[in-house]
């Protein structure tokens, strides 16, 4: 019985302190991100660059997922991260250009920031299995990149919208899922659960961001 309860109790500890570490570190990853992010709007980065910084970020990514183990996991997450941010320069440049585009991309922020939050206290204080919802929330992704790809060559209004509003739903769906992982065990390593949480951050963002420019644009 008491064994019983102990390896209870271990449990529980290890998932509080993978919880608090994840929370601690994305926080740090996001306001890194935001720091590369105001220096390569001040550098006046190109959407080329951008791109290029978007490509170099994905590299980052696998490599840091693969590092996440290690003790230099902790560096590659700063190197990917800090590349992202790098890479939003010229979209945040381009919205920052609008009317009311500082406030544009404030309000962004702000609207990602609740939701982020809400949907994870809820999944932290009510410890539901969220588990469920990947298979959905997995062919989302695919629906949604298929579509992204299609609109470079569509250029639709209307198709532009709508992917972006069912990203902003997907992203919420993930924040759900990939904090409950975390809560019930089936995440264990801090650095991959930021990255999860991380992503699930910045798109949120951009979506909200892409759908509030394009409501307000003339």
């Amino acid at each position: 019985m008491n064994n019983q309860y102990s390896a209870t109790y271990g449990k529980v500890e290890g998932m509080n302190k993978v919880l608090k570490n994840t929370y601690l570190l994305l926080s740090m990853t996001l306001l890194f991100s935001a720091i590369t992010a105001a220096i390569s709007m001040s550098i006046g980065i190109s959407p080329m660059m951008g791109l290029g910084l978007s490509i170099g970020g994905l590299i980052l990514l696998f490599v840091t997922l693969r590092k996440a183990e290690g003790a230099s996991g902790l560096f590659w997450i700063f190197a990917f991260t800090g590349v992202e941010g790098a890479s939003l320069g010229w979209i945040l440049n381009y919205y920052a250009g609008m009317a009311h585009g500082p406030e544009l991309i404030m309000q962004a922020l702000g609207l990602t920031s609740v939701i982020f939050l809400s949907l994870s206290a809820y999944a932290v204080t009510t410890k539901k299995d969220f588990s469920f919802m990947g298979g959905f929330l997995f062919a989302g992704l695919i629906v949604a990149i298929v579509l992204g790809i299609v609109n470079i060559f569509v250029q639709s209004s209307a198709m532009f919208m709508a992917l972006n509003a069912g990203v902003a739903m997907i992203m919420t769906g993930l924040i759900l899922y990939d904090t409950s992982r975390i809560v019930n065990g089936g995440e264990t390593n801090y650095i991959r659960a930021t990255i999860s949480l991380y992503l699930n951050f910045l798109n949120l963002f951009l979506s909200l961001l892409h759908l509030l420019g394009f409501s307000s644009d003339d």
